[in-house]
């Protein structure tokens, strides 16, 4: 039977751990909070990679107009179209001079974006789009010099773009942005009688490109199943071979799109989207994949968008795909 005695003393004993403990965390640096470890400059380097406008972040090196050309072929013209036209549904890069004020605008490089840096940035970071960061400082500032020659903002052949003279170039639309005076925050419409968010349903969604947290429970767990692939039974060893080819190839360049269905690609394994595309035969889907293509459900991009590929390896993951999807 415990006694007050007894009830007091765990008391006591309760609050000089808790004391104990509470004087090892504030006796950390201020911030400390049990876990974690602070960041290394090598970790900080990796995630500090931004430009800025004023030239702020530009790495030495240097790229010139002739050689950003030779590399925009190779890695960038099977989705953005030999002079930045655009293919398919991928955007546009160059042109759109003076239609801002129009009903339908073309937002470029040229025509819309205010500051040079964005674009070398934009560049450096995300592309090529199967490959992103794989690009050095010097093929970033080749193929930024090659775009902005696209639009004419730089009109020598054999301009070189440095680091010292990046902030020299001026865009067409650097006067057409501006601070915006408004607060952040100060709504009164939304700040009184707003909706529930519960009841708000999304009817429509772009498969994989809107959010499936928008998108209603149940549909967004019919829309998640994914069937379960059953491993094949093949016996050819050539046909063995080529489907290990193809589901390395699948994984490394193939699985960004056709895993989430982006820009509507099949999503791998459902063989309901799979099965009309299958009737055509294994030949059309091998000059679609090779040669890209553009059809009311999406877009394919040549090669998947990575020209590196042999036609042999692109066969190798259409094969791949059409048998763990039938």
């Amino acid at each position: 039977m415990f006694n007050w005695d007894n009830k007091i003393m765990i008391k006591v004993l309760l609050l000089i751990s808790i004391f104990a403990f509470s004087q090892t965390v504030w006796s950390k640096d201020s911030g400390y909070y049990g876990y974690g470890q602070p960041a290394t400059p090598e970790e900080i380097a990796g995630w500090d990679i931004d430009v800025r406008p004023d030239g702020k972040g530009l790495p030495i090196g240097s790229g010139t107009v002739s050689y950003g050309e030779e590399l925009y072929e190779a890695k960038c013209a099977s989705c953005h179209g030999a002079f930045g036209e655009g293919e398919g549904r991928w955007p546009k890069l160059a042109g759109g001079f003076d239609t801002l004020s129009d009903a339908k605008p073309e937002k470029t490089v040229g025509s819309y974006w205010p500051y040079a840096s964005t674009l070398w940035d934009y560049i450096h970071r995300a592309m090529p789009f199967t490959q992103p960061q794989s690009l050095t400082a010097d093929e970033t500032y080749a193929l930024t010099a090659y775009v902005l020659y696209l639009n004419e903002i730089i009109e020598d052949e054999d301009f070189e773009l440095n680091q010292d003279n990046f902030t020299d170039i001026e865009m067409p639309n650097k006067d057409g942005f501006f601070v915006d005076p408004r607060p952040d925050v100060n709504n009164p419409a939304c700040m009184n009688d707003c909706k529930d968010p519960a009841a708000i349903k999304v009817t429509s969604a772009i498969k994989g490109i809107t959010p499936l947290e928008h998108i209603d429970k149940e549909k967004q767990s019919s829309e998640q199943k994914m069937p379960v692939i059953e491993e094949q039974s093949i016996t050819d060893p050539s046909k063995v071979n080529e489907m290990k080819m193809g589901g390395s190839i699948y994984g490394k360049s193939c699985v960004i799109c056709h895993g989430q269905g982006v820009t509507g690609a099949p999503i791998f394994g459902d063989k309901e989207a799979w099965a009309p595309r299958i009737k055509q035969g294994l030949e059309l889907l091998n000059k679609h994949a090779l040669e890209g293509y553009a059809g009311d459900a999406g877009v394919m991009p040549a090669k998947g968008g990575n020209p590196s590929l042999t036609d042999q390896e692109v066969n190798a993951a259409v094969l791949y795909m059409i048998e763990n999807s039938q």
